[in-house]
């Protein structure tokens, strides 16, 4: 099969993913194949690729929000048919033993595999996963829509909760790429008063023609002026920002941090944190997580922006997502 590969991290602006022939796939028992449609981009895949989060296995195919349609079935498979259009996410599966497991958290599972980390992932031809770990896609979406929801969708989601906001409130947004752009519209499904902060002007604009009242560069002289924030998403994986956003919430406030990485955090005043307010950090998603992110996008309908790449430009592309030149979500496709 066709896959791009990493073998050593890089710099992206290196081209370290490599075009490699590898073995096609088959499935084992209680697994299917797909043959992959396509694979959405995600600021973890450049993590992974620049080293900043090292790589559980090498050589590697990155790629974690794989639509496709199942073309071989393992043993025992009675979950779905040949055919069937799936979905899989960054968990790629878990041990459903443990402590975390058993009490609803297995996002944080002791024994956790992660798609395109522990697992080959999207950027190739063919994946393997066990049935109870895809998902079935919504006849509401196509497959270029559906694939950005399986990772910015479902951990921005996950992020949207674990901030607390309310119906109704207002709500904080830092950094908006393929996350935040997604759940605005669940935000404003929930009649909340969004401001979103960034300082890319194609990024503003986009965030007010999807419901933001307010858009603008973090820290700024307009920023100072707003309401205080009953509540705060950060998507960008900046550290600096958590002082910013922490200023503008209110007493009460929850801070949810939605990256699987950050640059370091500042020194912080604990005046800024007093009030009873919370910084938490949001880690990896559960299977319910992409259940209900999958429904509520499908009632609403999300919609996601979308830039098409193929799997050859894929160092190219992951070059643009670092650099924001990516106006919502990047997606590439593989057959």
């Amino acid at each position: 099969m066709r896959a791009m590969v990493l073998r050593e991290t890089g710099l992206i602006e290196q081209s370290p993913l490599m075009a490699a022939e590898l073995p096609d796939p088959a499935p084992g028992p209680g697994e299917v194949r797909l043959a992959v449609q396509v694979c959405a981009l995600c600021h973890t895949d450049l993590h992974i690729i620049e080293g900043e989060i090292a790589p559980h296995l090498r050589p590697i195919v990155p790629g974690h929000q794989i639509i496709g349609r199942i073309d071989q079935l393992g043993a025992g498979v009675t979950r779905f048919q040949l055919g069937d259009r799936v979905g899989v996410p960054w968990l790629y599966q878990t041990d459903q033993t443990c402590h975390y497991c058993k009490n609803g958290k297995e996002n944080l599972c002791e024994h956790g595999q992660f798609t395109g980390y522990d697992a080959h992932g999207g950027y190739a031809q063919y994946h393997l996963v066990k049935a109870e770990y895809a998902y079935p896609i919504p006849e509401a979406f196509s497959d270029e829509q559906a694939a950005p929801l399986l990772c910015s969708g479902v951990v921005g989601f996950r992020a949207l909760r674990l901030s607390e906001i309310q119906p109704g409130g207002r709500l904080g947004i830092w950094g908006f790429g393929a996350s935040a752009h997604i759940n605005i519209q669940v935000a404003r499904h929930w009649n909340c008063e969004i401001f979103v902060f960034t300082r890319s002007p194609e990024h503003q604009k986009l965030a007010r023609q999807l419901g933001a009242v307010w858009a603008g560069p973090s820290g700024s002289p307009e920023a100072a002026k707003l309401p205080r924030l009953d509540a705060g998403v950060i998507y960008a994986p900046a550290g600096p920002l958590v002082i910013d956003a922490l200023k503008m919430l209110d007493k009460g406030g929850t801070l949810a941090l939605g990256g699987i990485y950050m640059t370091p955090i500042p020194e912080i005043d604990y005046q800024i944190l007093w009030s009873e307010r919370t910084v938490r950090s949001v880690a990896n998603s559960t299977r319910q997580d992409v259940i209900d992110l999958l429904q509520v996008a499908s009632e609403i309908p999300v919609k996601s922006e979308i830039e098409m790449f193929d799997l050859a430009e894929l160092n190219t592309a992951l070059q643009k997502l670092k650099r924001s030149q990516i106006n919502g979500s990047g997606v590439v496709r593989i057959n």
